[in-house]
């Protein structure tokens, strides 16, 4: 499956969330849709940026914005990361890399000298009309929800 690309249509997806959810990206037309990668639940920084993305919820569902947040952690872990910091959003585990391939977030890491492939904190804003509009990678965590929540009011 070819990676998505910024101003073309994001091809259709189905994933498996928390709340025993299935997204499909087609049922989710009308809507604008943030879809945020991030490495591993319950670490710092994925853990600050669901909190700051949690923060913004209302402003994000004013503008008619869905947040979805990814990584490879499987469902029983993510139920647990979401209840305990009370996310508003579900999580899908991506445990195949079938959305981390898509959106092209699996990139060379290091941790101790020692190397591994793991994701890219990365977000992506797709429109109500299914296109991708804006595309961060290599994402620092400080002050990005509000960036992202910017990004959407320009839609």
């Amino acid at each position: 499956m070819p990676s998505v690309e910024l101003d073309q249509r994001v091809p259709d997806f189905e994933a498996s969330a928390t709340g025993d959810q299935t997204i499909r990206l087609a049922d989710l037309r009308g809507k604008n849709v943030v879809i945020y990668f991030y490495p591993k639940d319950n670490t710092p920084g994925c853990t600050t940026e669901g909190q700051d993305f949690r923060d913004l919820m209302k402003e994000f569902t004013e503008l008619d914005t869905e947040i979805f947040g990814v990584s490879r952690d499987g469902l029983k872990a993510h139920e647990n990361f979401r209840a305990k910091h009370e996310f508003p959003f579900h999580l899908i585990s991506d445990k195949d890399e079938t959305l981390c391939n898509l959106f092209d977030v699996i990139k060379p890491k290091k941790l101790y000298g020692k190397e591994y492939l793991g994701i890219d904190r990365s977000t992506f804003l797709i429109d109500a009309k299914g296109i991708l509009r804006k595309a961060w990678r290599g994402v620092r965590v400080k002050g990005h929800a509000h960036e992202v929540l910017e990004a959407v009011r320009a839609l």
